[in-house]
């Protein structure tokens, strides 16, 4: 009877020595498969030479996107990118449908009231450019009376609809559009970043179109999240050791073709 009773406990121990095992074994293998979450990057669907889309290959390319997956590679975050017009990323942040973005944004007090932002990684600014055989153009009080181009909901918008006795301002969703009016004579200048037009000049625009004039604004763009996020940290520290190491500088030469301004 005793021994009955024993074989019972014995089978019963080896049982539930078999049962921890495999527990142990389902719950480590599901840690050693857990993925890091993936994050959504909101990013501007062509904003040259920052963020477009490459024909070729179908992928986004550009300086923000180069820097972008030299930030996540050093904060040590995957991502996928959401490109989308330019009008709808600070929404997107607001809602928290984004967990950051990067698209030349332009860092402001009125942004920086709803979102949060990164330390300025790029210093910009606002310029104009008119056809190669304008001569009446020379700077920004030769505007009055004229039909002035460029992109919605950005800092060039704000600054150009603030321009006294223009003719028309006409913002386009996609800044090429814009080039495109200027190029026809359907505007007489664009108002826009000057990264971006310089870009412009040196390849479809060139011989067609010139920059005239001094800088209208300085700009500091910057990397943004919705407000409280605290993924900001994380980004700053990446950006500050990318800078540290050479490698925004090796990325600014790759796009802007010379080194970044010394600070």
């Amino acid at each position: 009877m005793q021994r009955g009773i024993l074989r019972r406990w014995t089978l019963y121990a080896v049982l539930f020595s078999s049962l921890v095992a495999a527990g142990c074994s389902s719950g480590n293998a599901t840690k050693a498969d857990e993925q890091k979450e993936i994050l959504t990057v909101g990013t501007d669907t062509s904003y040259v030479p920052f963020e477009f889309l490459d024909q070729q290959s179908g992928e986004h390319v550009g300086f923000d996107i180069d820097l972008l997956k030299a930030v996540s590679e050093e904060a040590g975050f995957e991502y996928e990118l959401k490109p989308m017009d330019f009008t709808g990323i600070i929404p997107a942040l607001q809602t928290k449908n984004l967990d950051l973005a990067i698209a030349g944004i332009t860092i402001k007090p009125e942004r920086e009231a709803v979102i949060d932002f990164s330390s300025p990684y790029y210093d910009a600014g606002t310029a104009i450019l008119v056809r190669a055989d304008e001569e009446n153009i020379k700077n920004v009080d030769d505007l009055k009376g004229k039909i002035v181009a460029t992109k919605q909901g950005t800092s060039s918008y704000d600054y150009a609809s603030k321009i006294d006795g223009l003719k028309k301002l006409v913002p386009f969703p996609n800044i090429d559009q814009a080039y495109m009016e200027l190029e026809k004579g359907s505007a007489d200048a664009v108002v826009f970043d000057l990264p971006n037009i310089q870009y412009y000049i040196k390849t479809s625009g060139e011989g067609k179109v010139k920059t005239i004039g001094e800088l209208l604004e300085g700009q500091s763009f910057g990397i943004a999240f919705p407000k409280g996020s605290t993924l900001k940290n994380d980004v700053d520290a990446a950006l500050k050791t990318l800078i540290d190491n050479g490698t925004y500088d090796e990325l600014y030469e790759r796009w802007f073709g010379e080194a970044p301004p010394q600070k």
